[in-house]
């Protein structure tokens, strides 16, 4: 199994953020999951010029920089960590600018079968518009929450112990192919939706087409 931790920090390894998702980690490997960690900061993540070119052609795009290729290490993860500081009530930049530059994922699904969590801190502590926000990507691109966990920077112990016990029921989940059934119904309802918009649009996003075609949701 492996898991895939995108940490939106540009303080990357000393973030108070990515010390809790270290904790989820821990969790993770004690049920033997595997884990890659992607600091953001440390790519070229362009904002997305709404080109369509990834609609026409999957996992194109005229932006030459480090995009497609953590794009390509989402697909291949079982789970993904979203881990981010919380700016005015949302995600960094960086990582809001991925989830631009993954429409492709929205029209078509792409992480159904996956699991996501969610990770915050700020000086604040009031962190829930974020993880709210961070499932509600998850699902427009097909993926199931587990949860997630927030604090403030100067976090305690029992924030830690939380961060634990979520990367074991990211693990849990995954193995067991646990359903979530609301979350379920909301991705299958953005399904729909996108039905209609793919077959309108058929003629313009031709490889989407296809992806629908094969998948047999047409």
């Amino acid at each position: 199994m492996k898991l895939l931790l995108l940490s939106a920090s540009p303080h990357k390894e000393k973030s108070s953020t990515f010390l809790l998702a270290q904790e989820v980690l821990r969790g993770a490997k004690e049920e033997g999951a595997s884990c890659e960690i992607l600091h953001l900061d440390n790519y070229k993540v362009f904002f997305c010029k709404h080109c369509e070119i990834c609609h026409k052609k999957i996992l194109k795009c005229s932006l030459k920089d480090d995009v497609t290729m953590i794009l390509d290490k989402m697909l291949g993860s079982d789970g993904i960590i979203l881990a981010s500081p919380n700016y005015i009530n949302q995600v960094t930049a960086l990582l809001k600018a991925l989830f631009d530059r993954s429409a492709h994922f929205i029209h078509c699904k792409r992480l159904e079968g996956k699991y996501i969590a969610g990770v915050v801190t700020s000086g604040s502590g009031q962190n829930k518009e974020v993880l709210d926000y961070m499932a509600y990507y998850g699902h427009t691109c097909g993926a199931q929450y587990s949860g997630g966990v927030s604090g403030l920077q100067q976090f305690g112990e029992d924030k830690k112990t939380e961060a634990f016990k979520l990367g074991k029921q990211l693990v849990a989940d995954i193995k067991d192919k646990k359903q979530y059934p609301q979350q379920l119904q909301f991705i299958e309802q953005g399904k729909q939706h996108f039905a209609r918009i793919i077959k309108l649009r058929q003629n313009d996003w031709v490889e989407e087409y296809k992806y629908w075609l094969a998948k047999g949701w047409l």
